[in-house]
């Protein structure tokens, strides 16, 4: 594929309107080979061989060295690097030389799940060992092949949700592989950060202590995209020290990576043409061009949208191509994903639009371009996308088109930002009392607690202990805590994927049946009346929310626009746990109380983004205690506000809004998943303060990082205020989506004096 040449006929396009905003010429990349410290067993050496798949990459062969030490592992390398390898060799490797051993493998999703599966059989099966000896266990297992996979599977390929739920609670049954098992494999570790990664560290904490119950303790081999902190990252998950493996040794074919900037069509409001019609477009033109391309989108709607828009633009202008393209997402039955793959792979189909179910290791062959439909929320994962294309020697190209949003913005009008940058941290949080909580009563009724699990549960774990047996949830005799006779089988209540445990119940009044449940916390802002939410790829507009009985309704709706809710939060300090200053700047890190109201909600336009219409809401609040930063202003900075009559509230509004939109530069999260408060006086500190916090209860590390690195986030916040083209504030620099006070006050003024003076006082 000639990149170049695509895109200059892309620039002298008649609809090409200087929307590109940097085009980067990553190189190509030999590959680096390495020797292993002592030959493989020679039956694997020679399949490795017969596969094409020797000799080793310098990580591979590092990681393999080090897993054959003895060593917990943590590679770290790009998409299609070949990271499998680094855990397929040692794990087949022990189960031909150990007779019984058994490897326990999990994957974040089912699908990829069975992917692998899929490739493991291909590539060792039969020929090293019979298929009798690799299982899947999951959600999708028929029930009669359970026992079978308990009674015989030396390799056992599920997922967390399944360990937590199946596994582990029924440990007696699951007895020969928890006594046999060498090799735990976590694959795609970079997916488990947040709420959902501190649930899935105590999790595998839970899996380690029953380990030891039956004798046995299994070495770990972690694989991640590459992040900035892989080795304090599997600490974390998994509670043993790593070695970390990061010296890609793959070969890159070298790409062009694009970055697209829909045109302004209001200058004054910075106001910009919809990225979801810009990706329809150019997905259009490349695969009129015969260039292979998968297509990301932000969520399921979206994707059905922009797949039925680029198949309009193509029946009109190539209609042969018009057929080779189809959407790809969660909610499609597995033989409808499996088949889709399978015509991607074979070349059948030229392209599809996915959401981020196909971002992670999923074989769909050799692709030649990649467009990214918005950031996709960090560093990491827009290498991931971008990453699905260009796997063979040939260049490639990828394309991100920018929404209109601080961080996408900021990107586009600092490339160096992204290219340049070392990768964001993974976070997570084991110790979040919340989640710690439930954890040690599902620990506690797979085998009682006594103090030698503080070893797996680490310094909280007393403090926790003491008021589950203050509530009557535990209850200690001999030495041991048990759990309440009351309390049936507790995994059940506990979602890994949500902060809370309590989960409403959403009703399809079309048919009076169940569509899904939905975490409580989550619940008002996504299953408020008039929400419009989507299951499964389908519209169902919300009609009533009962949070006393945990329902919501809704039935069937087809409507062009998407449903954002409003909220109005207060906040007060519980505790200061750390503090610094700047000069005559004070910023501190500590625990605080949220009070968050739904005052609201918006109604968007699907392509456009306009916004159509606005309602307000009478709901209850909502409580949560969690983790701030926050930071107070030099007086001689509101003195020069004033004198400058700028608005100093609006100013703060501003720096809240921005920073909020800006910080996820630094931590792998969400905007979604941090809130602020600004306020000219606040009665906990007596001054003029910005809040910064985590938007789940107890906390899951984005405040901490948020302090540590909060000068360069000052500076990332002014750079992305200041550069924007608006006058007076947009959704590219200060305003925000979900503001409850419908963005007024803002001062775009008084906030680039407020950084200015902030950065120069530090």
């Amino acid at each position: 594929m000639d990149t170049s040449a695509f895109i200059d006929y892309l620039i002298a396009s008649p609809g090409y309107d200087s929307q590109i905003a940097h085009i980067e010429h990553i190189p190509p990349r030999d590959a680096s080979f390495a020797e292993l410290d002592s030959p493989l067993v020679t039956e694997l050496e020679n399949t490795l061989k017969e596969n094409n798949l020797f000799p080793l990459y310098t990580h591979q062969a590092k990681a393999v060295n080090c897993a054959r030490n003895g060593e917990q592992v943590m590679v770290s390398t790009s998409s299609a690097s070949g990271k499998s390898l680094c855990y397929n060799i040692p794990v087949l490797e022990t189960l031909l030389v150990e007779t019984g051993s058994c490897a326990l493998y999990l994957f974040p999703t089912k699908a990829l799940a069975q992917d692998q599966m899929r490739s493991i059989l291909e590539l060792y099966y039969p020929d090293l060992l019979g298929y009798e000896q690799l299982a899947t266990f999951d959600g999708d297992t028929p029930s009669e092949e359970r026992s079978e996979v308990k009674r015989r599977a030396r390799v056992v390929i599920t997922n967390p949700d399944m360990l937590h739920l199946g596994i582990l609670p029924n440990h007696q049954s699951w007895a020969r592989l928890l006594r046999h098992l060498k090799y735990v494999v976590i694959d795609e570790a970079h997916t488990y950060r947040g709420v959902f990664g501190s649930h899935v560290a105590l999790v595998l904490r839970r899996l380690r202590r029953l380990c030891r119950l039956y004798g046995s303790s299994p070495q770990f081999i972690c694989c991640s995209a590459t992040i900035d902190n892989p080795g304090e990252h599997a600490e974390k998950l998994v509670g043993l020290p790593f070695t970390v493996v990061a010296d890609d040794g793959s070969p890159h074919g070298g790409k062009e990576f694009v970055f697209w900037n829909p045109p302004l069509i209001d200058e004054a409001k910075s106001a910009r043409k919809s990225a979801n019609s810009e990706a329809a477009g150019l997905f259009a033109e490349l695969i009129s061009h015969d260039i292979r391309t998968i297509t990301f989108t932000r969520s399921r709607r979206l994707t059905e949208l922009v797949a039925r828009y680029s198949k309009q633009r193509l029946a009109e202008t190539s209609p042969p191509h018009a057929g080779r393209v189809k959407a790809y997402r969660a909610g499609y039955l597995p033989q409808q994903r499996r088949q889709i793959e399978q015509e991607l792979f074979s070349g059948r189909l030229l392209g599809v639009v996915a959401t981020n179910a196909l971002e992670l290791g999923i074989d769909i062959g050799d692709l030649e371009a990649t467009v990214l439909t918005g950031y996709p929320g960090t560093i990491s994962s827009a290498w991931q996308q971008a990453g699905r294309s260009g796997r063979g020697k040939a260049r490639s190209l990828s394309f991100l088109i920018a929404l209109d949003n601080p961080l996408d913005q900021y990107f586009m009008r600092h490339p160096d930002s992204f290219f340049q940058k070392s990768f964001e941290n993974a976070l997570v949080n084991p110790e979040n009392t919340y989640i710690l909580k439930s954890h040690l009563l599902c620990a506690a009724w797979e085998l009682p607690l006594n103090s030698s699990d503080e070893g797996f549960f680490g310094d909280g774990f007393m403090r926790e202990i003491e008021e589950l047996v203050g509530q009557g949830l535990l209850r200690k005799r001999l030495g041991r805590w048990h759990i309440s006779p009351a309390i049936a089988y507790p995994a059940q209540e506990v979602n890994i994927r949500a902060a809370s445990g309590e989960i409403i119940a959403l009703m399809n009044t079309a048919t009076d049946s169940l569509l899904e449940t939905v975490e409580a916390g989550t619940a008002l802002f996504q299953l408020h009346p008039g929400a419009v939410y989507l299951h499964q790829g389908e519209a169902y507009l919300v009609t009533e929310l009962d949070l006393p009985g945990r329902t919501a309704r809704a039935e069937p709706a087809r409507v062009p626009y998407y449903t954002i809710a409003r909220e109005i939060n207060d906040l007060h300090v519980l505790k200061t746990e750390s503090r610094k200053s700047y000069g005559r700047t004070n910023v501190c890190l500590g625990e605080v109380e949220i009070t968050t109201t739904v005052v609201g909600f918006k109604r968007k336009a699907q392509f456009t983004e306009e916004v159509i219409g606005e309602e307000p809401l009478d709901l209850p609040t909502r409580h949560f205690p969690t983790v701030a930063l926050w930071f107070d202003l030099p007086p001689e900075v509101i003195d020069r506000v004033g004198s400058a009559r700028l608005d100093l509230a609006g100013g703060l509004h501003a720096v809240e809004h921005a920073a909020i939109g800006i910080l996820p530069l630094f931590a792998m999260c969400d905007r979604n998943d941090i809130g602020g408060v600004s306020t000219p006086f606040h009665p906990d500190t007596g001054r003029a303060q910005v809040f910064i916090y985590d938007a789940y209860p107890g906390g899951v590390g984005i405040a901490e990082k948020g302090y540590e690195l909060v000068r360069q986030l000052w500076q990332a916040t002014l750079k992305a205020i200041v550069e924007c083209p608006c006058r007076g504030g947009c959704p590219s620099c200060v305003q925000s989506p979900k503001c409850g006070n419908n963005n007024k006050p803002l001062d775009k003024k008084a906030a680039i004096m407020i950084l200015r003076g902030l950065i120069a006082a530090a």
